[in-house]
């Protein structure tokens, strides 16, 4: 066993912590947090797989960015806590079986996987090389995900400011 395989175990425990407490709690907050930790430990795992680039990209717009703003929606909004339980011990055993299948299914899907050769050029300069693509071979691409991001912001805006007109009027 060497280091690399049990930081990779540890972490890995920790991504699945963080989804089945993300699911299981009932604070909307602790799941936010929980849903942090998952990120966090993935963005480990990328580091493990030398992709520092992309690590950083998930530590800085996922669990930075997007936890964010999940706690200012959280915030800002109007909500009930009932209290309700999560569902009947039927439905619990369903999901845990459908985990499960899930799981095996994955695992001899991944098990069976036949990758090819390996690159030869991976580790060198990742982000060197994901720039060079992105803005030679992706620069269109990459420019309509902006413009389509943009009109979806001013989307989200203008039905946020409608809402709040017809909130008024009530």
């Amino acid at each position: 066993m060497s280091g690399e395989y049990i930081a990779f175990l540890a972490l890995a425990l920790v991504a699945l912590a963080g989804g089945i407490f993300m699911l299981n709690l009932t604070k909307v907050v602790h799941m936010v947090v929980a849903l942090v930790f998952t990120f966090v430990s993935i963005a480990g795992v990328y580091v493990l797989l030398s992709a520092e680039f992309i690590a950083a990209v998930q530590v800085l717009i996922y669990s930075g960015a997007i936890t964010i703003i999940m706690l200012f929606g959280i915030m800002l909004t109007r909500h009930q806590d009932d209290g309700q339980s999560t569902g009947s011990p039927l439905r619990k055993a369903l999901a845990l079986l459908a985990t499960l299948a899930f799981g095996a299914a994955v695992y001899v899907g991944i098990r069976h996987l036949d990758f090819g050769e390996e690159a030869a050029a991976l580790h060198e300069k990742n982000t060197e090389q994901i720039g060079v693509a992105l803005y030679t071979n992706y620069v269109i691409p990459f420019e309509l995900t902006s413009v389509l991001l943009l009109v979806a912001l001013v989307g989200a805006i203008i039905l946020a400011k409608k809402d709040d007109k017809e909130a008024g009027e009530k």
